[in-house]
């Protein structure tokens, strides 16, 4: 199998590694010549080029069975977001519809689901997302589920928690630099991921014989936030954060400030996907007695 992975970074190069250790050949696209080592010394054939520019994506030469969209906005707001991800996606799929692409993965985010009740959600609930750049991922994602079964193309669309692993996790370095702030009442509901586990998540669907054309790619253990917090002070010995009055339906968070629990049952039970990091405690050890060296 030969398999192209756009974006190839944080998690495109753990995706990389691994389907290269199964014998697939991979093609990963940057819009930096600056990791081309990196990327060589896993058996990734790299390519400079910019999902945002449909001449760059027409230069990809030969045939890929798969195709695996991991690009990220760089932490942009709602213009990056149109032109990264919505933009990136119509010209995909418009490079893709003369090739004989068997299967195209997309990396969506959780935070598409708007729900602030605290309640379960799974891939056949509402998608309503709470702020603008979450409703231009579910605009992405239209983009590609109606390319699904175009020329023989399967297209799914795996929607991602917060992702952590090495040299990641938002709220984890926020409360080793001492940034962090509680939220009352324990505070709202994370979904979390290990970088590894979301390779292998992708690995899993891509390999699958007939695959829904939506999952979700979480652990599985939502924890509040609170909880987490108090664990990581547990851990490491140091004070928890100061509380701070926030409101869980409302805020500047880039995406909104959602309150939910996402289920991973179809991933696992259906495509048999099992993670490495089922929790948050297992998969947050390496960095937590890391970040004990020295102290």
């Amino acid at each position: 199998m030969r398999v192209l992975i756009l974006g190839c970074g944080y998690v495109g190069l753990a995706l990389g590694r691994r389907l290269v250790a199964s014998g697939c050949s991979v093609v990963g696209l940057r819009r930096s010549k600056i990791a081309d080592q990196e990327l060589i010394a896993a058996g990734i054939e790299p390519v400079q080029g910019d999902i945002t520019c449909l001449a760059d994506l027409d230069r990809l030469k030969g045939r890929f069975d798969g195709v695996i969209n991991t690009v990220s906005s760089s932490r942009g707001g709602a213009d990056v977001y149109r032109h990264v991800y919505l933009g990136g996606a119509e010209n995909l799929i418009t490079w893709a519809r003369d090739r004989a692409i068997r299967r195209m993965i997309y990396t969506s985010s959780t935070s598409v689901y708007g729900q602030t009740d605290g309640g379960w959600v799974s891939e056949t609930d509402p998608a309503e997302a709470a702020g603008e750049t979450g409703r231009l991922l579910l605009a992405t994602e239209s983009v590609f589920m109606q390319a699904n079964s175009s020329n023989g193309m399967e297209v799914v669309v795996l929607r991602v928690g917060g992702i952590y692993g090495p040299d990641r996790g938002h709220l984890f370095r926020q409360f080793l630099a001492g940034e962090a702030q509680l939220e009352p009442r324990g505070g709202r509901w994370i979904n979390m991921i290990h970088r590894d586990d979301v390779a292998g998540a992708i690995e899993t669907v891509l390999s699958l014989a007939n695959p829904q054309g939506l999952y979700n790619a979480v652990d599985d253990e939502p924890v509040l936030q609170g909880d987490f917090l108090a664990y990581l002070a547990n851990k490491t010995g140091r004070l928890l954060p100061p509380m701070v009055e926030t409101n869980v339906s409302g805020g500047n968070r880039k995406r909104g400030i959602t309150h939910k629990k996402v289920s991973n049952r179809r991933l696992r039970t259906e495509a048999g996907w099992v993670p490495l990091y089922p929790n948050f405690r297992k998969g947050y050890a390496a960095q937590i007695e890391e970040s004990q060296k020295g102290v």
